[in-house]
């Protein structure tokens, strides 16, 4: 796992074997935040990282110079591994849950500028994520909700859908409040 751009850039960080998740490749996570980098500024943003895993994502948005990071995983192995690389850096931007992230997400009752899922690929509740996260108003007026998935799910004809983009087998469709 290695950080693209940033504070932290060109960093590697190698999370143990047999981990229970896989990380965002680094051409689907340069083409998000090639996305990203032309839609937003990334100073003092508040950014949610829903089924974290290695902290991949969480990573990119704290060398960016967010405001601060929320990671939820309810991975034990996962918890560990982000709270280790966290504390290697001395990151304080960063808190660490580990939490189911559809439970995190029903009982949340602050809002952040982005909101940023991954779930597990067999996962079959993406529209759950979707439906919580406006249902309980979780976004700023301008904020955006990012969820990654295989080419196989369509997540578009929504409310608040905005676009969906490929990079091999990886998508992120996006959707705002307006």
């Amino acid at each position: 796992m290695r950080v693209v751009s940033g504070k932290y850039k060109g960093m590697r960080f190698r999370p143990p074997s047999k981990f229970p998740s896989r990380p965002t490749t680094d051409m689907a996570k340069e083409g998000l935040f090639s996305i990203l980098n032309a839609r937003m500024y990334f100073d003092n943003l508040d950014v949610l990282d829903l089924f974290s895993g290695t902290g991949n994502i969480s990573l990119e948005f704290l060398s960016r110079g967010v405001g601060s990071v929320v990671s939820v995983d309810k991975h034990p192995v996962s918890y560990r591994f982000q709270e280790k690389v966290a504390a290697e850096l001395n990151e304080t931007n960063w808190h660490i849950l580990r939490q189911n992230a559809m439970e995190y997400l029903k009982n949340c009752n602050r809002q952040f500028d982005v909101i940023f899922a991954d779930p597990p690929y067999n996962f079959e509740r993406h529209l759950e994520i979707h439906q919580l996260v406006f249902e309980n108003n979780l976004l700023v007026d301008d904020g955006l909700l990012i969820i990654e998935h295989s080419d196989r799910i369509e997540l578009n004809g929504v409310e608040h859908y905005k676009e969906t983009r490929s990079y091999g087998g990886v998508c992120f469709s996006f959707y705002e409040p307006k």
